[in-house]
């Protein structure tokens, strides 16, 4: 047998734009699929995840639980391949350890990567389509339901119309279908006070809700998964528009978010 060691020859690899990163939990079967889809259409930006514990009942407590176990998570996307933008991948969890935490433990691995979230992406969606009077549809059980309307409501927006599936279970969210979504979220839309809509969950089915959503209501809306994807590409510094994935995708890159994808 003839055996030739030959040359290595590389070039820029995926992600040679940007490479992103998500800390999934265990228990979400939606926010990887649907962040697949959107990043699929963006040339030169590769996702990558790591799953995270987490209990398939949604308390507050559970969702405490995550974390002291996000150090490890993130150390599972190698710092040495340059993240420009990691999410941690829960709402609810996000609210509960609270956004600043988040980004302060996956900055404990990653510190020179912007990090952002559902909770966090969402409000910088909503600010983007200039929503201040917001509906919002939730799969939770009230207590984090109502925390969630005190988180929305420090930051200056009015929650003017809420309803929820008060669902504690992620297998059984996960399975809630995009017309139902669609369905509930056109309804909260009708409210004369109501000048966006917000979906929470990342186990919700929302990618093809949100452009069905407008089209119905004729107003603005976006999601925990749609919200996240788009600030987290916008801190990574990718700013083209993306056709077919509502109004949101249609803004551009702003200042702010380019200095913390550099920071």
């Amino acid at each position: 047998m003839r055996y030739d060691k030959i040359a290595t020859v590389t070039d820029a690899g995926l992600g040679s734009r940007a490479r992103i990163g998500m800390l999934v939990l265990k228990t979400d079967q939606t926010v990887e699929f649907e962040a697949a889809q959107i990043i699929a259409r963006v040339d030169g930006v590769t996702l990558h995840h790591a799953r995270l514990y987490n209990d398939f009942e949604i308390t507050r407590d559970t969702l405490l639980a995550m974390k002291p176990l996000i150090p490890d998570a993130s150390r599972l996307l190698p710092v040495e391949w340059g993240f420009k933008s990691i999410g941690y991948a829960c709402t609810s969890g996000a609210m509960v350890i609270g956004e600043g935490e988040v980004e302060r433990l996956v900055r404990t691995v990653h510190p020179r990567t912007a990090v952002t979230n559902p909770l966090t992406g969402g409000l910088a969606g909503l600010t983007a389509l200039g929503c201040r009077r917001i509906a919002v549809l939730t799969p939770y059980v009230r207590a984090v339901n109502d925390g969630l309307v005190s988180a929305l409501q420090a930051r200056g927006l009015q929650v003017t119309a809420f309803a929820s599936y008060e669902e504690p279970d992620d297998n059984q969210v996960g399975r809630i279908s995009v017309a139902e979504i669609v369905r509930a979220s056109v309804a909260l839309a009708r409210h004369d006070d109501v000048d966006g809509v917000f979906v929470s969950c990342t186990s919700l089915r929302t990618i093809d809700a949100i452009p069905a959503i407008e089209a119905a209501s004729g107003k603005p809306a976006t999601s925990s998964n749609h919200g996240m994807i788009w600030h987290m590409l916008r801190q990574a510094g990718i700013g083209e528009p993306i056709g077919g994935l509502g109004r949101l995708f249609e803004h551009g890159i702003t200042p702010t978010m380019h200095r913390a994808a550099a920071e």
